[in-house]
């Protein structure tokens, strides 16, 4: 008997095995029978119609490499929604691809010892197997996609829920360092003081990341703003915050445009103290800012060993950082990412270079851009 013919002959005693063994994975346990099978008999269905079908060699090779055209009369098809109920009922990536490797065994399985082994069978079984790699390839986009917008959506609440003890922190903090009540109380409060600030860059970094793998962009609010002024703020602080390195600050030219200040602090910050963490110890950090005609540069340049080309080039890649950072570095790899968005935001640019004198991060901002991204 044809494959196509004795799958859709037998296709319960294939399903009764495709949960048995489902019910096996430690996802599946309290599982009821319908969510045992959810969507294999129309997978099934699917394999079946797609052998009964004429197909050329050309579609062949696409369907085994799991890019067959989406069907013409659905929104998605039965592998993907089967991809999206099984991470949804916690599977894992791995639990899911073993149905698959089930399926396959049990069709080929309970078919050749159903009769002996015909001319035709060879052909049937490659273009199932070419059927079921295309099902695989569909399940494991769409439950790699539910997973990554799972996982966002955690970290936009995460990162919005711990605002508010933060916010109690360090308002205790700077409470406790208006008291004057001793020098020990005083230097407890600043470190405080300091914690929470680094944990609230971090919490912004992470929400500003997030925004951008859910596609909401980089929001930006500009107005008129005084790139001196900001810089000379920050810098102010990141000196409190950093008492035993020495940060240079160097201003010419009309340093006033169209930006969103609170932006530009941020990059300010990521850039600087990302300088000191990884610069020669005990080296200068330089800030320079110059005005042109159109634009602004801003120049953070460290001292120290050079980054190394393969490294630089993947700088401002989220959640990848170089090799010869410290493995206790608890920063997540999003600073130099929030930096290139910001940048990009205001219509502008950031670029890296390094060699034996140092490492710097230039940032072109124009002072006016009519297609701000919001």
């Amino acid at each position: 008997m044809r494959l196509a013919g004795f799958i859709e002959r037998d296709i319960e005693s294939i399903l009764a095995r495709w949960e048995a063994f489902a019910r096996r994975l430690s996802s599946a346990r309290s599982m009821t029978m319908e969510e045992l099978r959810d969507h294999a008999k129309q997978i099934l269905e699917a394999v079946r119609k797609d052998l009964s079908s004429p197909q050329t060699r050309e579609a062949q090779d696409l369907k085994g490499r799991g890019l067959a055209p989406p069907p013409l009369d659905a929104r998605e098809t039965a592998a993907q929604t089967h991809a999206l109920l099984r991470a949804r009922n916690g599977f894992d990536i791995n639990e899911m691809a073993s149905e698959y490797r089930a399926l396959r065994a049990s069709v080929l399985g309970l078919w050749t010892d159903d009769g002996d082994p015909h001319a035709t069978d060879l052909q049937d079984m490659v273009r199932f197997n070419e059927a079921i790699d295309q099902a695989i390839c569909e399940s494991v986009a769409f439950f790699s996609a539910e997973q990554e917008r799972a996982r966002n959506l955690l970290l936009g609440i995460l990162g919005h829920e711990m605002r508010t003890p933060l916010n109690a922190i360090q308002l205790t903090a700077h409470h406790l360092k208006s008291l004057s009540a001793g020098e020990n109380v005083s230097v407890a409060a600043g470190m405080l003081i300091r914690s929470g600030a680094r944990m609230r860059a971090l919490l912004d970094d992470l929400t500003d990341f997030n925004r951008q793998r859910l596609g909401l962009g980089l929001h930006i609010s500009p107005s008129e703003s005084d790139l001196k002024q900001i810089l000379e703020e920050e810098i102010k602080e990141l000196r409190a915050a950093y008492p035993t390195q020495e940060i240079e600050l160097n201003l010419s030219g009309n340093l006033q445009g169209r930006w969103d200040a609170a932006r530009l602090q941020q990059v300010i910050g990521n850039l600087v103290v990302n300088a000191l963490k990884y610069g020669k110890p005990g080296g200068t950090v330089r800030v320079v800012a110059n005005g042109g005609d159109g634009d602004v540069s801003l120049t953070v340049e460290n001292e120290g060993e050079p980054i190394a080309p393969s490294t630089l080039s993947g700088l401002f890649d989220p959640l990848r950082r170089g090799p010869e950072r410290a493995s206790d570095d608890a920063s997540l790899g999003l600073g130099l990412f929030i930096c290139a968005e910001v940048a990009k935001a205001h219509g502008g640019e950031i670029h890296a270079t390094s060699d034996e004198s140092g490492t710097a991060f230039v940032v072109r901002l124009p002072r006016r851009q009519s297609n701000l991204v919001r």
